[in-house]
């Protein structure tokens, strides 16, 4: 960090600078400061301006002003691309940068504060919901750049993807959430740094070690009374020369996917960055030496500073919980459907709604736990698109049906109209193992126990129709990738005439009933979840969903419907399984095509489950 730099800088934004405000402000001592303002008057850089000390003044030299001008600071990149788990349900609605504090959204306060520091030019890495951040560009004049692969890796990706918005300039970098207090942004930095904050006690934060004269010469996770890394960074043009090579080179290393960037900056100093890039491919580390400029030996001399700031200056909210206590607004009035709901259903004060956690999110829901009244629940939220795709008041009559099995989770609370659900959550519990023929037959149990109940609803599941509305809305919104699917389309037709001409009997099925909707209790009990899809059809047709979700190959398939006939299937019946392994994977490959088009991506699981239907289409016709 250049000190000199530094003193012009504060003589440049305040004249009438005292040397103890000076000291402050670089984070040194008082006499350092008293040597470094001689030297500085010395140099030409600065000048008393005042008639004598009572009221002394200094003014910036036009050398110093040279000595500033390649401090200049370019912009800042704000990263908003992430999800925020751990401030469900807020984030189902709302990405954690614009969440207000004090009635101002974080990433605009974030925005003001640079824009008061002369800081106009401002790229934000999106990607979660990122239409929500549309309108930042005609209010602030801020450029988006949108990351695919925020859904799947860390922030090293979204370092890498804005490679080009950092090389060669002087950049800020924010994460869009971040709250402080006081600005701490500037026309002019002398060197790259990141903001670190005391904490006392344990803590499992990234810990910084550093030299006499402030330089970050390790990080570690975990520690004790440490200066931690905490809130903004800033990358000179010098600094990302060196890093941005290394960076990238651990983009294209397997293993890196979940990686923060901070991780390479740790790995350059204590010397495992060139260690992980020799062993994974040594043309790797060739190629980053060679871009860096600097032998990967050196690289732990990567110069970045640590910016100690005081306490209560910035903040990073961990969860809902914190954000709670530092704005009082959250906790009766945080303004969000669920928590509303689920206020208004146990008849408390959203304050009395605590612990809460995000679940995994299903394929066509979101979900979070939360305790209320000693007892944790499940607030089921539907997804996008979700009320095209399922018959809420349907849902609700297959519920009202097979309450009285005693198969389902309970439920506290279902909406036919906007599809929220409340139910319990039970402690201990987990789901079926596809790979455990054990819990298979539990689960087929189960099955056979509801197809053989007598229970019935007023409507079918019509696989015909479900695949044309299917197609429909696929269409509607851009069409359908697949290059063969007219031909494919023939073949289903083919296999839901067959199925037609057999008449098979129908009766209550779940359609859904994957590994992941079993739910096994502590007390030996077995629940069926997420009866959405529920409707009269061909029970078979369940036996295929599982073993397709499960991703099984034809033997299993074959092991997986003995165990549920509990004897060996007759022609029509294997034929049934088939037919519905073959139509459900060309459902369910149209089901993500269109949950794609809004946003939500399923990896391979579109192909997969459009082999599916080719695969037992063909084996059919050789039958």
């Amino acid at each position: 960090m250049d000190r000199y730099g530094l003193i012009c800088r504060a003589v440049l934004e305040q004249p009438d600078i005292t040397q103890r405000e000076m000291a402050q402000k670089l984070d040194v001592s008082l006499g350092t400061v008293n040597s470094l303002v001689k030297e500085c008057v010395g140099r030409g850089l600065i000048a008393e301006d005042g008639p004598d000390n009572a009221s002394r003044k200094w003014k910036i030299l036009e050398e110093g002003r040279k000595l500033l001008e390649p401090y200049k600071v370019d912009g800042a990149l704000i990263i908003a691309a992430g999800f925020g788990s751990r401030f469900v349900p807020l984030t189902f609605e709302t990405p954690k940068g614009l969440l207000e504090v004090f009635g101002e959204r974080m990433i605009e306060r974030q925005i003001r504060q640079l824009h008061e520091a002369g800081i106009r030019d401002i790229t934000i890495a999106v990607g979660y919901l990122k239409e929500k951040f549309e309108y930042l560009i005609d209010k602030y004049d801020v450029k988006l750049l949108y990351n695919p692969e925020y859904s799947s890796k860390n922030t090293l990706t979204t370092i890498y993807r804005a490679a080009k918005v950092l090389e060669g300039r002087n950049m800020y970098l924010l994460a869009s959430d971040n709250w402080l207090r006081e600005n701490m942004y500037h026309a002019y930095e002398c060197g790259a740094w990141y903001s670190s904050e005391l904490q006392k006690g344990e803590t499992r934060e990234w810990c910084l070690s550093y030299n006499k004269k402030g330089r970050i010469t390790g990080v570690r996770i975990g520690g004790r009374d440490a200066w931690v890394m905490y809130g903004p960074a800033y990358f000179s043009r010098e600094f990302t020369a060196k890093f941005m090579p290394v960076l990238k080179a651990y983009y294209e290393t397997p293993g890196t996917e979940q990686f923060y960037w901070e991780q390479v900056l740790a790995d350059m100093l204590d010397g495992e960055a060139k260690n992980r890039l020799a062993a994974e491919d040594p043309e790797l580390l060739k190629r980053a030496a060679k871009e860096s400029g600097v032998s990967p030996e050196r690289w732990g001399e990567i110069e970045m500073d640590i910016n100690r700031q005081p306490e209560h200056q910035v903040y990073e909210f961990e969860n809902l919980e914190e954000l709670r206590l530092f704005d009082p607004k959250y906790q009766n009035h945080s303004d969000n459907e669920a928590l509303k709901l689920v206020s208004r259903v146990f008849e408390v004060p959203e304050s009395e709604i605590r612990d809460i956690r995000c679940l995994k999110s299903g394929m066509t829901n979101k979900s979070f736990l939360f305790q209320v009244k000693g007892k944790h629940c499940i607030c089921r939220i539907p997804g996008p698109g979700t009320q095209l795709l399922v018959n809420r008041v349907q849902e609700k009559q297959v519920y009202d049906a097979v309450t009285p099995l005693g198969i389902t989770e309970h439920l506290l609370y279902l909406n036919p109209e906007t599809g929220y659900k409340i139910a319990d959550f039970y402690e201990g519990a987990r789901n079926a193992s596809s790979e455990d023929w054990g819990d298979l037959e539990q689960c087929m149990e189960m099955l056979r126990k509801l197809h053989t109940s007598g229970v019935r609803v007023q409507h079918d599941f019509d696989i015909r129709e479900r695949i044309e509305f299917y197609e429909k809305l696929c269409k509607s919104h851009g069409g359908i990738l697949f290059e063969d699917y007219e031909e494919v389309r023939e073949w289903m037709n083919w296999l839901m005439d067959r199925l037609d001409g057999m008449g098979r009997e129908k009766c209550l099925s779940h359609i859904d009933a994957n590994v992941d909707n079993y739910l096994f209790l502590e007390n030996g009990e077995v629940k069926l979840l997420d009866w959405e899809y529920a409707g009269m059809c061909d029970p078979m047709i369940d036996v295929a969903m599982c073993a397709i979700y499960s991703y099984y190959d034809e033997e299993q398939l074959d092991h997986l419907l003995r165990i549920y006939l509990k004897r060996e299937p007759s022609g029509e019946e294997q034929f049934a399984t088939y037919a519905y392994a073959a139509l459900g994977g060309f459902l369910w490959s149209l089901w993500a095509v269109y949950k794609s088009v809004l946003g939500d991506e399923f990896g391979e699981y579109t192909i997969i489950m459009y082999r599916y239907a080719k695969k037992y289409y063909r084996k059919l016709r050789k039958l």
